[in-house]
């Protein structure tokens, strides 16, 4: 009589556990004694719900980094003009300020003398205080003077208000701006130019 038993239980394939469970088939081989054929039939045994769920959230699925970084690239897109040129205009008064300065050193010279004085005279630096602008005086005589802030660097992307002059005529003092040095810009341009 011969005798076949697969008995190993619990075996892991794949990530699944199997239960054999043994079976006994009785049957006879050419007429002679009875052969008992013990074969092992073998379920899974599913992980449970919990565990499953484990291994299903690892990571972000590419489809979901692409819209992601989509998203962010549209928001930088609309984003980046509207802070640049909040960031200009801010620059601007940097220019504002060094015009208001050389405004009341030129009353102080005056005062001292017959006429207004270059820069040089009046003790002023030729950059602004920040350094976004670079300062020049035009003219300067008895009645009056002009002074031309051009900016530099970064901020002379900014181009419209590029160029902006001070000019006082006796009592009379006007603001233009610009592109370039002949600061021809409409009077709505101008306005804005100048925070007015």
């Amino acid at each position: 009589m011969r005798t076949h038993f697969n008995a190993s239980h619990g075996q892991l394939f794949g990530g699944h556990q199997t239960q054999q469970t043994p079976q006994i088939v009785a049957g006879d081989s050419a007429g002679s004694a009875p052969i008992i054929d013990a074969t092992c039939a073998t379920r899974p045994v599913h992980a449970p719900a919990a565990a499953r769920q484990r291994q299903a959230i690892g990571g972000f699925t590419l489809i979901e980094l692409l819209a992601v970084v989509s998203m962010a690239g549209a928001l930088t897109g609309v984003a980046l003009p509207t802070f640049e040129s909040q960031l200009q205009r801010t620059r601007r008064t940097d220019a504002l300020v060094s015009m208001m300065q050389v405004q009341a050193a030129q009353e102080r010279f005056r005062s001292n003398g017959a006429r207004y004085g270059s820069l040089a005279d009046i003790g002023t630096p030729g950059v602004s205080p920040a350094g976004h602008y670079s300062l020049q005086a035009l003219s300067a005589d008895e009645d009056g003077y002009v002074v031309l802030a051009t900016a530099t660097g970064t901020q002379a992307r900014d181009a419209n208000c590029r160029n902006l002059s001070l000019q006082v005529a006796g009592a009379n003092i006007s603001y233009a701006s610009g592109p370039d040095a002949t600061v021809a810009n409409p009077d709505p341009v101008n306005r804005k130019c100048w925070n007015l």
